[in-house]
């Protein structure tokens, strides 16, 4: 087809695709990112999967002081009673959402660390965030700690991957930059047949470079559809549970599922990618948080323990270590729309099946409050240090500015 007919169907079409000329035009696509497998120069390494819950987890409600008379004092209509929650001891226990990672806690594939947070801390959703992806409690940096260790291990594009909607700034370095994979594949209104935009994705002689790369991402983002509905059937775990619900202004996609199914997808087809970011939306709880936190919880434990239970399975899968956390958690008492507003501190989750379960850190204290938030007990560096230098193999002191470690023992080195 001639590269006339072609911009036009590509501007008059109806499809619903921009990521495609995104993908084609400064991304990578999956195609491209499953022909590195089998490049990898260390096959024994470890492999890092962060999952970004945005919108500020309720740490609270999620790994619940149950036994505390000021959790159910300073929040009754959101506290969750002791016959209610999934005892990991005589204090806390999890949402009773969460019947998969209880699970995994019972295998000691589950580590929680307690009360982790930064120094000084700040409620804007914008600016916490940006402290946990660049490491830089104490002034704005330009590059994130996962973007900082591609720039100093050269890395190529493909060695961090994010199958969220846009380039996190936890992936980007001064001299490096991670690879952005959307998850989405293409949408086509009824009238047009996927067959015929396979063929226009097709290569023509001299045609200009950028056009053709934008057009052959439609052919990426149909064979993506293809391959996501291939990975999503191998997770033990049922599709149904994943409900289309928005995620909010703070950022964040509504599919972990989806994008873990894509993870794994990479990690058993031998794929050398050393650090994948992921992420689940919608956690700004301010109003009727019971019922939409409960449903996040669902989605959270469906996407994590079918994608652990699937890593267990072979060689590449188990050097696999997932980490779940947020911005901040939220303030200790409920609001008067039976919502929870910003807060501090929050527990940090990590999975899978080199991890060494149990709870680490100290929980914080409900009435020992900084203007009526929890006070941190572990510095949120003290996580990063650890995956860098367990999963990683990386110098933390070189690429965590302010780290003093001690490293947390939630995972030996692999």
């Amino acid at each position: 087809m001639d590269s006339i007919t072609r911009r036009r169907f590509l501007r008059a079409s109806g499809v619903v695709g921009g990521a495609a000329i995104a993908a084609g035009a400064a991304g990578i696509g999956l195609a491209e990112l499953l022909r590195t497998a089998g490049n990898d120069n260390s096959p024994t390494a470890g492999t890092l999967v962060l999952v970004t819950l945005y919108g500020g987890n309720d740490g609270l409600n999620t790994v619940v002081p149950y036994a505390d008379d000021a959790y159910h004092a300073t929040r009754p209509e959101l506290a969750y009673g002791p016959e209610q929650v999934l005892r990991l001891d005589g204090a806390l226990g999890l949402n009773p959402r969460l019947v998969g990672l209880r699970r995994l806690w019972d295998e000691r594939q589950l580590a929680i660390v307690l009360g982790a947070g930064y120094p000084n801390p700040d409620r804007s959703h914008f600016r916490s965030m940006d402290i946990w992806q660049t490491a830089s409690p104490a002034h704005p940096v330009n590059t994130g700690w996962i973007g900082r260790w591609l720039d100093g291990t050269n890395a190529p594009v493909t060695a961090a991957v994010s199958f969220e909607p846009v380039l996190p700034p936890l992936l980007v370095g001064r001299t490096r930059i991670g690879a952005c994979v959307s998850y989405r594949g293409l949408t086509l209104p009824p009238w047009i047949d996927s067959g015929v935009v396979a063929a226009l994705g097709r290569t023509e002689p001299d045609e200009p470079p950028m056009q053709a790369r934008a057009a052959a991402a439609y052919t990426e983002l149909l064979m993506m559809e293809q391959v996501v509905r291939d990975a999503e059937h191998l997770l033990p775990t049922d599709p149904a549970a994943e409900p289309d619900t928005p995620a909010t202004s703070t950022g964040g996609g509504n599919a972990l599922r989806t994008q873990l199914a894509l993870v794994a997808k990479c990690v058993e087809a031998g794929v050398p990618t050393r650090v994948y970011s992921t992420s689940l939306g919608g956690f700004d709880t301010h109003a009727q948080e019971l019922f939409g936190h409960e449903l996040l919880l669902g989605q959270l434990d469906d996407a994590l323990t079918g994608f652990v239970g699937r890593m267990t399975r072979t060689e590449a899968g188990r050097r696999v270590v997932v980490v779940v956390y947020s911005e901040f958690g939220r303030r200790v008492r409920a609001n008067a729309s039976d919502g929870t507003d910003h807060g501090t501190a929050g527990p940090v989750l990590v999975l899978g099946p080199q991890v060494t379960g149990g709870l680490y850190g100290e929980q914080p204290g409900l009435t020992d409050l900084d203007d009526g938030d929890l006070k941190a007990t572990v510095d949120f560096r003290q996580v990063l240090g650890t995956v860098l230098e367990s999963v990683l193999q990386a110098d933390p002191t070189r690429y965590l500015d302010g780290y003093s470690g001690p490293s947390l023992p939630f995972v030996p080195r692999i």
